[in-house]
């Protein structure tokens, strides 16, 4: 009878638990304070007005509004929430 002895088992198989890092609320969306926007490894995005920084770099919004992404001198990207009614004030700018 063929007999073959088995192969030692394979070291392989682990993996880190993904951390679902990104950007949870996009440009023009509506918040509310508490909610998150990004959540980052260091400050890819920057705190701008209205938006509170975590421990671990997380952006949240600080009061109600729209979401509103800048890039300013640098290259810096800045997350900052519209109040209501400055949001109302933009959209009567734009018509």
């Amino acid at each position: 009878m063929a007999h073959k002895k088995s192969g030692g088992s394979s070291r392989n198989g682990r993996d880190s638990e993904s951390k679902r890092l990104g950007v949870k609320k996009f440009g023009g969306e509506r918040v509310l304070a508490g909610n998150i926007i990004v959540r980052q490894r260091g400050t890819t995005f920057h705190p701008g007005e209205n938006i509170g920084m975590g421990r671990d770099h997380t952006l949240f919004a600080l009061t109600g509004g729209a979401v509103k992404f800048t890039t300013k001198r640098g290259g810096r990207c800045y997350v900052s929430i519209l109040a209501a009614n400055e949001d109302a004030q933009v959209a009567m700018a734009a018509e």
